[in-house]
């Protein structure tokens, strides 16, 4: 939830501002991209340096450093934020938000942004219990603020009770959790397909296809940025998948059935984009064969229709999405799949498109309705297509 959010950190003057440090690493592992601005009460807690090491980011502290002459932008700043995190913010610099005072860069592009702000106070007991600190507490919630409440514990002044700054482990799946709960997605499951499969011919040997797997990939990746709990049964295939989400690897058809069967009656949106051999080896031979005939004559029999056999266990409220990948008669073969498969929606490819199809970066589709509509894109990267799919399907939904 965290990758390439644009987080600015402000950390004020408090014992538990060496917690910033450990917080930094975390949501620049998570994939953010973070900006520290440090109050002057701040540094004299923890080092500037510290903070921009781990950043991989200078670290602002004022306005204009007459050293270097370079002005720090508090609009440009609170514009690129995604979202700012205050840990920990301090009774003096929770006060000047909940009034309005702007006598600081922190509070300045504060003032300026446009996304949403957390704070997390970290302060002594009575000062965290005083009426004054909690009327401001309530105030800059009514501004739609997002306080990370103190926790409970031994503080600086040897005192044991609230106003300890919650573990930075504690902050990061705080702001996951919030982030995810504004995702269109959120609570919804969906079950993906990608990449080929491989029928065995013999214990060396198979017949599969071109497919890379990307399509099926950018599609899981998506769904799990839309906030969704994500289940991607991937074929044999290089690629990996850049969220969290679980993956379940197979090789043949079979093997795929069984675990989208086991899979789909869970699934609130299921799209199968894997390219699943049509046919497989009728016997597969226990050793390898020889090369010893001039010619080699193999019998083949039907797969399981996976698609359709989804389609016939579909319940209602679940939508179930195909793919059509045509060469010749492309829009009759894709209607024709999306009525006698049950569908809600089908994607036809068509590799007489250059830059379209197996193993390329780009795709070029078009989406048929069940009212048969189609949509038709141009050709894009298969992040992008994954996107316009993906919003096909939340159309559906609202």
């Amino acid at each position: 939830m965290l990758k390439n959010k644009n987080i600015i950190l402000g950390v004020c003057g408090s014992i538990a501002a060496y917690k910033s440090a450990f917080l930094v690493r975390l949501l620049v592992k998570a994939g953010a991209n973070v900006k520290v601005i440090l109050t002057p009460d701040g540094a004299n807690f923890i080092t500037p340096l510290t903070l921009a090491t781990l950043s991989k980011n200078p670290v602002y502290t004022q306005y204009f450093e007459e050293d270097t002459g370079v002005w720090s932008n508090h609009v440009e700043l609170g514009l690129w934020a995604d979202l700012i995190l205050i840990a920990p913010i301090s009774a003096n610099t929770l006060a000047k938000l909940a009034t309005g005072i702007c006598d600081n860069l922190l509070t300045a592009v504060y003032l300026s942004a446009k996304c949403p702000v957390y704070v997390a106070p970290a302060m002594d007991l009575d000062m965290w219990k005083h009426e004054t600190t909690q009327h401001n507490i309530q105030q800059i919630s009514s501004f739609g603020n997002v306080i990370i409440h103190p926790g409970k514990g031994e503080l600086a002044s040897g005192l044991y009770g609230e106003g300890r700054m919650p573990e930075p482990e504690e902050i990061a799946s705080f702001l996951e959790d919030r982030i995810k709960q504004g995702m269109p997605l959120n609570g919804k499951k969906v079950l993906v397909t990608a990449g080929p499969t491989y029928e065995a011919i013999d214990p060396v040997r198979f017949i599969g296809n071109h497919s890379s797997g990307k399509m099926g990939f950018a599609l899981a990746d998506e769904f799990a940025n839309l906030g969704a709990e994500v289940t991607l049964i991937a074929g044999p295939t290089a690629q990996q998948s850049t969220n969290a989400l679980k993956r379940v690897d197979v090789i043949s058809a079979e093997d795929m059935l069984k675990a989208c069967i086991s899979a789909f009656a869970d699934s609130d949106i299921t799209v199968m984009c894997a390219a699943v051999a049509d046919y497989r080896p009728k016997v597969v031979a226990s050793q390898k064969i020889k090369k010893q005939a001039d010619d080699l004559t193999l019998e083949l029999e039907k797969t399981a229709d996976i698609l359709a056999t989804l389609g016939k266990e579909k319940k209602s409220g679940q939508i179930l999405v195909g793919f059509a990948l045509e060469t010749h008669d492309e829009e009759n073969y894709a209607k024709g799949k999306l009525e006698k498969k049950n569908l809600d929606l089908v994607v036809l490819n068509s590799l007489n498109d250059k830059g379209a199809g197996f193993k390329s970066d780009t795709n070029k589709i078009t989406i048929f309705n069940k009212a048969l509509e189609k949509t038709v894109f141009e050709m894009k990267s298969k992040t992008e297509v994954a996107k316009d799919i993906c919003t096909a399907i939340l159309k559906m939904i609202k």
